[in-house]
């Protein structure tokens, strides 16, 4: 029985993939945030375009996230 139910926790374990999820930038030098909607009020300022990037692929930039969404 516990053979069974180690064999379930190992399953469950790696079943579980981690999903990277998609935030939103303003594309230019003074750009220090990241958000997680397109619609965020920190996004209504920003004068270049706007881009759709992976959260690691932001924080590799060096931003963080926008306090309208903290």
């Amino acid at each position: 029985m516990k053979k069974i139910i180690l064999l379930l926790i190992i399953s469950l374990l790696t079943s579980f993939t981690s999903v990277e999820s998609d935030v939103y930038i303003c594309v230019s030098k003074g750009a220090k945030r990241y958000h997680f909607t397109k619609k965020c009020k920190g996004l209504s300022n920003c004068k270049h375009t706007i881009k759709k990037v992976t959260l690691s692929e932001a924080k590799d930039l060096g931003l963080t996230l926008c306090g309208w969404e903290d």
